[in-house]
């Protein structure tokens, strides 16, 4: 019997430490397939929080992928074939998670760029992509990296400009008694 300890089907550590040094790190893909409707996007969104918080990223940063995740899968299930699957696969590596979400489509067509929804989306993921596929697949791809922030060109966020605050009745002062 050989006595080296079995890694249970695993790489061995050089393997591993030699596919580390030349993507940059180790890479997971999580796929999950589910029905193409609302109700099953409560697991989605705790796969995306358990995986991004599996790469250390902020609370922050978890909520921002959550909902972005949901909100890809709502612009796609708008348009998804009636009893299809919604199939999103995450893809792990160092401080940055991808993830891609894709559905059969009554119309082939990719989601709007020019709505509320995709602006809100690109806010949240950063980077974010539309395709299609053979058979009318339609896909959503985000890329999240572990603490930057999208940037839409306005301030830091929570920061509320042009609120007048400057302007406002201090407490305790009449409003109206001139």
């Amino acid at each position: 019997m050989d006595p080296t300890p079995s890694t249970g089907g695993a790489e061995s550590s050089d393997t591993i430490d030699s596919q580390t040094a030349h993507s940059g790190g180790l890479r997971d893909v999580v796929a999950l397939t589910l029905p193409a409707a609302s109700a099953y996007l409560t697991v989605l969104r705790t796969a995306t929080a358990s995986l991004a918080a599996r790469l250390d990223f902020t609370l922050d940063d978890i909520e921002d992928l959550r909902i972005a995740v949901d909100e890809a899968c709502a612009l796609l299930l708008v348009s998804a074939v009636p009893g299809s699957s919604l199939d999103c696969t995450f893809t792990l590596s160092p401080g940055v998670m991808h993830v891609l979400v894709t559905v059969e489509s009554l119309d082939g067509e990719q989601p709007s760029e020019d709505t509320f929804a995709w602006t809100v989306l690109k806010a949240l993921a950063g980077d974010v992509q539309t395709s299609t596929g053979p058979g009318s697949r339609v896909s959503i791809a985000l890329q999240k990296r572990r603490g930057v922030r999208a940037d839409l060109g306005g301030p830091p966020a929570g920061h509320v400009r042009g609120s007048g605050a400057s302007r406002e009745t201090p407490l305790g002062d009449t409003v109206g008694t001139s």
